[in-house]
């Protein structure tokens, strides 16, 4: 049996020469495919646990409290997790790794890890004192002491979260992907069976059920760590304390990360705005365009267009940023534009259809998925009118995530920070605006938007960076792609109008995997007959030589 790092320098992961173009392509589809698929069964578990918490809560103030509860440390962990502290430290690792000294690499990590940890303790120490305070001291407004009460008992998720991710980022660069794949499985798994095991015991007290669930996510964060560390050691890791020789890097990463945070989070700064804004309005205006439940509607609509942007869009970037990395530390620019190009093409030929998808079966979706329990068909619609505002621009979301991570593989902090500034600051004019005469669909188009606006202009300006992307293939694989998708939505239309109005539960489910079904099928024929190779690309074993 092979020793990992063994593996990982046979596969070129680690050092060596550059790789033939047939040969990192290779690898690109391989690890795609292997991420895209435990990312698909971990999104498949939230979309199970969803609809628990749809069942459980539905659309009241508790469930009100418990999203935006959570999105606090979740948007620590993508921030200082696997969004802007895994960008920083993902390139300086790959040029260490480059080097034969692999005693060096280990300090590095090891550095990283204790600072990081070291440093989320005491930000979590300092928001538990804030809310002991605020709870104490502050406004005495029942809603804010039970957001203020669940924010408390997940905090420490973050530091758990966090150092899981690092641990992802570590084992990315050696070129193992699938147990970090995994990972979030186990968030899931916790959370479906606290939901279905243990809160049952709680009932009807639904306070009391959150608090639980918020233990066991805490819980889960730690077994995230636990599960990847075993294999981090059979790599060589042992944890060090002698860090001079790694401290410039370790300086270098935290000077690197601040521009990126700001940058690499802005569609998840504008996603915590979107509720923000709807719990907050629901609550303290007198006549408010949206109502209380306003903030879990958006939280199961963002699940929804999430689904596909974890299952590809994310699986895409966590595959591609290694190699655009190495790329741009070997100077490999030519690699660095036909991978950049290769994975815009494929947004566009997945994240079409996926987007047109979520429009067209919205109502569907947020029936058969949510309409359980306490999630009345009411609640359904407001729901589905915000999956499809949201769902508009997958293709989008999926293309920042290749352009942030291109930019930073060319040591290009600055240009998606001023750009993902300038974004945050659209979606709160458009949020303030579109509110008023769209209530909580215009908090979601106002994402959209500004997601479609990122796009456009970074990929125009990384081209002064990387050179030319290949035009010609781009717009080909979009004109093609927006035929095959128009071709699509009518296919959708007549499923959906022959499946008729949904009675019951296998009727709900058939009313949504028929018009999927359908319309996977008659996009892939109609893109085989237009010639695109993208989605062969990504189904075929062997990746050929394109043409």
């Amino acid at each position: 049996m092979q020793n990992p790092s063994e593996t990982a320098a046979e596969s070129g992961i680690v050092g060596g020469e550059a790789d033939a173009p047939d040969q990192h392509r290779q690898r690109l589809f391989s690890g795609l495919r292997i991420v895209s698929l435990c990312t698909l069964l971990s999104r498949v578990l939230g979309l199970i646990r969803d609809m628990g918490m749809a069942a459980l809560f539905g659309l009241t103030p508790i469930a009100d409290h418990f999203v935006v509860a959570f999105s606090i440390p979740n948007l620590a962990r993508r921030l200082f997790g696997e969004g802007a502290l895994s960008a920083s430290f993902l390139p300086v690792l790959t040029r260490e790794l480059q080097k034969p000294d692999r005693e060096n690499v280990w300090r590095l990590v090891s550095a990283v890890f204790a600072l990081l940890t070291v440093s989320l303790t005491a930000l979590v120490l300092v928001g538990e004192l804030g809310i002991w305070g605020l709870l104490k001291w502050g406004s005495h407004d029942t809603d804010i002491h039970i957001l203020l009460g669940l924010t408390a008992a997940m905090l420490p998720y973050l530091i758990l979260i966090c150092l899981a991710a690092q641990v992802s980022a570590v084992l990315h660069v050696l070129g193992h992907f699938t147990l970090p794949a995994l990972v979030p499985v186990m968030l899931n798994l916790f959370w479906i069976a606290t939901l279905w095991l243990v809160a049952p015991f709680f009932a009807p007290d639904a306070l009391s059920q959150a608090y639980v669930i918020a233990v066991a996510i805490v819980i889960a964060g730690g077994v995230q760590v636990a599960m990847q560390w075993p294999l981090l050691k059979k790599y060589g890791f042992h944890f060090r304390t002698d860090w001079s020789s790694a401290m410039p890097r370790v300086r270098e990463i935290v000077w690197a990360t601040l521009p990126v945070m700001l940058g690499m989070s802005t569609t998840l700064i504008n996603t915590l705005a979107d509720r923000m804004i709807a719990w907050g309005f629901a609550r303290f205006l007198e006549n408010p365009p949206l109502q209380e439940g306003a903030a879990a509607a958006l939280y199961y609509a963002q699940r929804l267009y999430q689904f596909p942007l974890g299952v590809f869009g994310v699986a895409l970037g966590t595959v591609l940023f290694p190699l655009l990395a190495r790329h741009a530390a070997q100077q490999r620019y030519d690699l660095l534009r036909h991978d950049l190009t290769l994975g815009l093409r494929l947004v566009v030929a997945i994240g079409f259809p996926a987007s047109v998808g979520l429009v067209l079966l919205a109502r569907p979706l947020a029936t058969t998925l949510f309409e359980y329990g306490e999630f009345d068909a009411g609640d359904s619609a407001r729901t589905a009118g915000l999956i499809a505002a949201y769902g508009c621009g997958v293709w989008a979301y999926c293309g920042q995530l290749i352009l942030y991570r291109a930019y930073y593989a060319l040591d290009d902090r600055t240009t998606p920070l001023r750009v993902g500034l300038a974004s945050v600051g659209v979606n709160l004019a458009l949020n303030l605006t579109l509110i008023w005469p769209l209530g909580g669909e215009g908090l979601a188009y106002a994402t959209t938007i500004s997601a479609t606006l990122q796009v456009l202009v970074l990929t125009w300006m990384i081209q002064s960076r990387a050179g030319q992307v290949d035009g010609r293939r781009l717009w080909g694989t979009i004109l093609k792609s927006g035929i095959a998708t128009a071709v699509m939505s009518a296919a959708c239309f007549l499923a959906m109008w022959m499946c008729g109005e949904a009675q019951g539960i296998p009727s709900r489910v058939l009313s949504v995997v028929i018009p999927v079904v359908v319309s996977v099928i008659v996009y892939y024929a109609a893109a085989t007959l237009l010639g695109m190779n993208e989605l062969k690309m990504l189904l075929r074993r062997k990746v050929d030589e394109e043409h």
